[in-house]
């Protein structure tokens, strides 16, 4: 069972994500989808590929004219090792990801 704990994630002052139920896996808060206020994800065409994980989709996050392309990612099918981070989206580069006391 993964641990939960409260955070949130803030992009040129507007607060993009936060939730009492992110997950940290591999150093990498996972924000449950609920919790991201989606009129800041832009689709983009970006994927990885994880090897224990699956592969990743990318979005750029985006607040007023601010953009940061890719720094927001998902898992839509992750492997059965890695379910835990399905649903989530984790937010990396200037996204600023801090917990909540």
């Amino acid at each position: 069972m993964a641990k939960h704990t409260h955070a949130r994630a803030v992009f040129a002052g507007a607060v993009i994500a936060e939730s009492d139920t992110a997950i940290v896996v591999e150093g990498n808060t996972y924000f449950p989808l609920a919790a991201v206020h989606a009129e800041y994800l832009e689709p983009c065409n970006a994927r990885s590929l994880c090897p224990w994980k699956g592969i990743a989709s990318f979005y750029t996050v985006k607040v007023g004219e601010a953009k940061s392309p890719g720094a927001a990612w998902t898992y839509k099918h992750p492997s059965p090792l890695a379910r835990r981070v399905g649903g989530r989206v984790a937010f990396r580069g200037d996204v600023e990801v801090s917990p909540v006391e």
